[in-house]
């Protein structure tokens, strides 16, 4: 090898080892967006709430990018009855939006909707909320 390579080499190694010290200063980009949900059903309808998303809800979520995290309902009254929270994640925040956008334009969902809602509605109000992880969140 001549004196020549092994200058390129080296240089290279240099270069190479400053590029990914670079790299490591740059601040990163959260990796998703969780998106935290909380849903006051009507009275007694909670379970309707509970089934539509157990048997449809949440595979409609995941064909429209949405990342199912955790679901939860209370121990206590008076949320007991009528409380569902909820962690969903997405890409990104407009990511977010397209997702919903497109969530409530499916017509698999929109007949999910009408047939679960033949008895009255469901949903009374949402909440939503979104956040990122922290750097020490052992979710990211």
């Amino acid at each position: 090898m001549s004196r020549y390579s092994w200058a390129f080499l080296v240089v290279g190694a240099i270069l190479g080892a400053a590029l990914v010290q670079l790299r490591a200063a740059e601040p990163v980009a959260p990796a998703r967006v969780f998106e935290i949900r909380t849903y006051h059903c009507f009275p007694g309808r909670l379970e309707a709430l509970n089934q539509r998303f157990r048997e449809h809800t949440m595979k409609i979520f995941e064909k429209h990018g949405m990342t199912n995290v955790a679901y939860w309902t209370f121990e206590d009254s008076p949320a007991k009855e009528n409380t569902l929270i909820y962690v969903i994640s997405h890409a990104s925040r407009d990511q977010a939006k397209k997702n919903w956008e497109e969530f409530r334009n499916d017509p698999e969902w929109k007949q999910v909707a009408a047939d679960s809602e033949k008895d009255g509605k469901i949903v009374e109000k949402v909440d939503s909320v979104f956040v990122d992880a922290t750097d020490y969140s052992p979710m990211k």
